[in-house]
């Protein structure tokens, strides 16, 4: 399966760091609500594309980030549309955490 790396958060906010306490776990939680932001802005175009935390090596440790994976190379060019679309973002809706995933990740009251 091919990938390509998105980020472990929105670009403009601070994310956890290797080696900080609970990093894993803080890690995960922020890939997951990236990933659910991401996909309410930009929805996948077909179940051949999807977002996924995956885990690097580093010299400091294990880390995390937000890939987008191809599993269908039939579908190639609608997935690298669509990860074109998450990477330009024109929407002007990935910079920062969006008030779901602020509730998401416990950092304000979900009205």
């Amino acid at each position: 399966m091919e990938y390509y790396e998105i980020g472990p958060s929105p670009w403009g906010e601070e994310c956890a760091q290797v080696g900080e306490e609970n990093y894993s776990a803080r890690a995960l939680a922020e890939c997951r609500a990236f990933i659910n932001q991401i996909l309410r802005h930009y929805p996948a175009p077909s179940k051949f594309g999807t977002l996924k935390p995956k885990r690097f090596s580093h010299d400091f440790g294990r880390y995390y980030e937000v890939v987008a994976c191809i599993h269908e190379w039939t579908q190639a060019k609608a997935i690298y549309d669509w990860i074109s679309k998450i990477e330009g973002d024109a929407k002007n809706v990935l910079e920062n955490w969006d008030q779901e995933a602020l509730a998401e990740l416990g950092l304000v009251e979900n009205n």
